[in-house]
């Protein structure tokens, strides 16, 4: 069986992926074929005894600029495949959102260049990746966290990925979901569950939760 989408990220810390793609959702994904991850060590495509990725920025400033050569082999070593989009993690990017995500399982494979340090040489910007992408107005360490939350908010657009056809919080606006017990002391407090969820009036409950 064929997966329906391979997930490729370049990352100079591999190991940051190891317990996250190995619970819950994904690993289950993984098992079922629907996802498939494949991490890449940036490491292993540098020279030099000390495997060096990063240099000084030319014109001065402060920090390391990851290198393009490593990136250019890492990405040379994957081959080409049909249907492929690789991106690149950027504050400047076009901001992450269901639309994009969505946008995006339609292909057969995703590259995810994840920056450290302080940036990633422009040339990788200009020549490599296809787009450029943030997850929001902060700034992180590197791109992992990034390539993470790209690769779950995709996934859920591939059929089999959720336990159901609808997840709660695919709901357009979601809504307050409550749970056992009925009610709950909170000090003074009675924090009691809506009575119209305990109803069993399935239109009303329709009704309640797209208010």
């Amino acid at each position: 069986m064929k997966n329906k989408l391979e997930v490729v990220i370049l990352t100079a810390f591999p190991k940051i992926f190891d317990s996250y793609l190995n619970e819950s959702l994904f690993k289950r994904a993984i098992a079922k074929k629907i996802l498939k991850f494949k991490i890449v060590n940036l490491r292993d495509f540098a020279t030099g005894k000390h495997k060096k990725i990063d240099d000084r920025p030319f014109g001065g400033g402060p920090g390391m600029v990851l290198m393009v050569e490593p990136i250019t082999k890492a990405l040379k070593s994957l081959g080409a495949k049909n249907k492929t989009r690789t991106i690149l993690f950027s504050t400047r990017g076009k901001k992450l959102d269901a639309a994009m995500a969505k946008r995006l399982s339609k292909y057969d494979r995703l590259i995810l260049i994840s920056g450290r340090y302080e940036g990633v040489d422009e040339r990788v910007a200009e020549a490599l990746a296809d787009e450029e992408v943030s997850i929001g107005d902060f700034v992180l360490s590197g791109g992992e966290l990034p390539a993470l939350v790209l690769s779950e908010s995709v996934a859920r657009f591939l059929p089999g990925f959720l336990g159901k056809l609808e997840s709660l919080e695919e709901l357009k606006g979601s809504y307050p979901v409550y749970t056992r017990p009925e009610e709950f002391k909170l000090g003074k407090k009675k924090l009691k569950v809506p009575q119209v969820l305990l109803s069993g009036d399935h239109k009303k409950i329709e009704e309640w939760r797209r208010k």
